[in-house]
């Protein structure tokens, strides 16, 4: 699973070096990284990163989605919405880990470069 958890982790980080995100605000970033540009596109290709985690991928969904949702709504019979539902989840647990992102959070400021740059830095670290 720890190759999974670092294709996203790397995913966020390129994504916030190429800035995305810039403007909004903090309470948005999470979306913004994760929910506007799937982090796969294909079924094939879902299916070859997911191997043979796929089962327990799908019970992590399962389970964040019941547990905020309180249903399940991604089609779990489709590789590439487990997928892309997972890197959601994981770039949400990865991002909560991050001092910087916190900072902003509790000041509800629109993300700056700096921003990005430091929250890249602690995703990295």
């Amino acid at each position: 699973m720890n190759n999974l958890i670092n294709d996203i982790k790397q995913d966020l980080i390129d994504k916030l070096n190429d800035l995305y995100g810039v403007d909004d605000y903090a309470c948005d970033l999470h979306n913004h990284l994760c929910n506007t540009d799937h982090f796969i596109i294909g079924a094939h290709k879902a299916k070859q990163w997911l191997g043979n985690h796929a089962f327990e991928v799908i019970e992590i969904v399962k389970e964040y989605e019941q547990d905020n949702f309180g249903e399940v709504s991604t089609d779990l019979s489709l590789p590439e919405k487990v997928a892309n539902m997972y890197a959601y989840v994981v770039g949400e647990h990865l991002l909560d880990d991050s001092d910087w992102f916190h900072d902003c959070l509790s000041n509800d400021e629109h993300i700056r470069e700096i921003d990005c740059q430091m929250i890249a830095n602690d995703l990295a670290a």
